[in-house]
Parts: C-alpha cells; sequence; structure tokens
C-alpha cells in the first residue's frame, strides 16, 4: 500500500527515483516537456467517512464543482467500487465506469467523461461487490491507470464508507484526507473509528486529515462536534486534525438529491453552498467572501478554462 500511494503522490514527477524508470507520458528525449509536466502537481483530495448517509458523496460532488467554479480542471472519482452513485446526483447514467477499468476492458481515458458543470466524472461500479475490494494486481493496474489523469489540477476521490483495503489505499495516497461526519453519536463514533484507523495502519507521516460536519443546526453544534475530536485525536492518537468547517442542515440539500442537480448549482446562494464554499477557501488558505465580488475575484485569480 505504501508503494502505491507514493506512486499517486509523484503522478507528475519525471522519473521514479527508486526504481530510475520513467512513469507513463514522459518522454526522456523530450526535456522541455518534461519540464512543463514536473512543474504540475496534480492534487489530490480523498473524501470519506466511518459509516455511511452522512453526506459524503454530496460534499464530494459540489466540492468539485466548486473548485471548477475557480476555474480549476477537475476531475471527481467515484471510488465506491460497489455501491457508487456521484452520477446519481448528476442525473448522468454512464456507458463504461471503473469496473470496466479494473477488469482490462477499457482505458481510463476511455470512461471519463465530461459533464455540464465543468467537472470530468469517472463513473464507479454499482452492484458489483467482488471489485469492492480489488486484489494486488487490480489494485496495481488501477495505479497506472491513474497516471492519465495527470493534467488535472485537482483529483477528487469519493470513497465507500467505513474501512477496507481500497479505502486505505486512497488515503494513503491523497495530500489531503477529508472526513465527513454529523453531529449524530453513531456518526461521532465512527468517525473516530476510522480517523484511528488511519493514524495506525497508514503509511503516510505527513498525512494531512481534515474534517467537515455536515447536518448542523448551527455553527456552534459544528465547532462543538470538531472541538472534541480534536481533542481526542491529538490526546490519544496524537494526530492533528484541521477542522474544515460546517454545512447547514438544510431543505436544499435533500432537495438537490430528489432533482438530480447538485446543490451549488440548484442554488448559488443557499446557505449549503456558502458553507462549501467556505470550506474550499479554507482548503485553498482564501480569504472568502459571500458577496458578489466572490466569483469575479475567483475568476480572476484562478482564471484557467477546462481545455
Amino acid at each position: 500500500m505504501a508503494d502505491q500511494a507514493e506512486e499517486l503522490r509523484v503522478l507528475m514527477k519525471e522519473k521514479d527515483t527508486r526504481t530510475g524508470t520513467y512513469f507513463p507520458g514522459i518522454n526522456p528525449e523530450k526535456e522541455e516537456e518534461n519540464a512543463v509536466r514536473a512543474q504540475r502537481k496534480t492534487r489530490i483530495i480523498t473524501i470519506t467517512s466511518g459509516k455511511g448517509g452522512v453526506g459524503k458523496t454530496n460534499v464530494a460532488t459540489n466540492m468539485a464543482i466548486t473548485y471548477a467554479q475557480m476555474g480549476k480542471k477537475v476531475i471527481v472519482i467515484d471510488a465506491d467500487l460497489g455501491l457508487a452513485n456521484v452520477n446519481v446526483m448528476m442525473n448522468i447514467i454512464p456507458q463504461y465506469n471503473l469496473y470496466h477499468v479494473i477488469r482490462k476492458q477499457k482505458k481510463m481515458s476511455e470512461i471519463i467523461q465530461d459533464t455540464e458543470y465543468g467537472i470530468k466524472l469517472v463513473a464507479g461500479a454499482s452492484g458489483f461487490s467482488k471489485i469492492a475490494n480489488m486484489t494486488e494486481d487490480e489494485r496495481n493496474a488501477f495505479i497506472d491507470e491513474m497516471y492519465t489523469l495527470s493534467d488535472a489540477d485537482i483529483i477528487i476521490i469519493d470513497t465507500s464508507a467505513g474501512v477496507s483495503k481500497n479505502v486505505l489505499g486512497f488515503v494513503a495516497a491523497a495530500d489531503e484526507v477529508v472526513v465527513v461526519t454529523t453531529p449524530e453519536p453513531t456518526s461521532i463514533t465512527d468517525a473516530y473509528g476510522i480517523i484511528k484507523i488511519i493514524a495506525t495502519e497508514v503509511d503516510n507521516l505527513n498525512i494531512n486529515l481534515k474534517m467537515i460536519v455536515n447536518r448542523v443546526s448551527s455553527a456552534a453544534e459544528g465547532k462543538r462536534v470538531a472541538d472534541r475530536m480534536i481533542t481526542i485525536a491529538a490526546q490519544f492518537l496524537n494526530l492533528k486534525l484541521e477542522y474544515l468547517g460546517f454545512i447547514y442542515n438544510d431543505p436544499l440539500v435533500p432537495h438537490s438529491v430528489l432533482r438530480q442537480k447538485p446543490f451549488t448549482i440548484l442554488d448559488p446562494k443557499g446557505k449549503p453552498t456558502i458553507c462549501l464554499r467556505h470550506i474550499v477557501s479554507r482548503l485553498e488558505k482564501l480569504d472568502f467572501d459571500s458577496g458578489e465580488g466572490f466569483g469575479r475575484f475567483m475568476r480572476k485569480l484562478f482564471g484557467r478554462k477546462w481545455e
């Protein structure tokens, strides 16, 4: 798992310094092209949770769209390899998905698709329990296919809930890991459970662990949950956990799910949308202004379009 994680984290490096071999897409005879590639860094953000039903997929999908609205080239990967539903959130019926990649029937480049929301989607496989835990060979082949996505600025990976080798692999590979929880006691307990497993089993000493508290009734409730988790993680796991923010429990979210249209699109000024923009601004270490100037500021700062 450590080797696979390292391979993902160096998506844009010219050469594997351990083996001396060049990664796919790198031509050792084209120094200028290689220099441009080497300067790019694809940022990988893994979204995970201790239990299902906490809104993890909603967070991943709308976070990807928020980044795209800032001018970033974004790919969202539905890595729930048993019960995938990112495509459902966007009312997309994919012809091919990760099942076909893992079974080596398709290349990643053949299944990735554009969406009307400015992001690209790699759809997960739903109803295939056998691939919910890939074999070592399948996981290695999947890692190889991930190299083809290295032109993106940001890859957001929506994992399955709970703990599996697949989930821990995506966690280990990430630049940032975002754990989504809610104020419910069972959700908090399960969130602590996955944080503990990450701390003890993931071979990445520099793991950047963050938390979002979803479906809160107030900002104070979100902070109370986060403070408790941060204290416990520091005291018992010697682990730093960063609080990114909260998302209100708002009718907009279930309404958007029923409409199969992401809430950031359905109501750009809704409370959950503003919350998510705050969260992304914290990920980007930017000051957020919820007024009309925000969009213009972001377009100016991150003015590139998907080519």
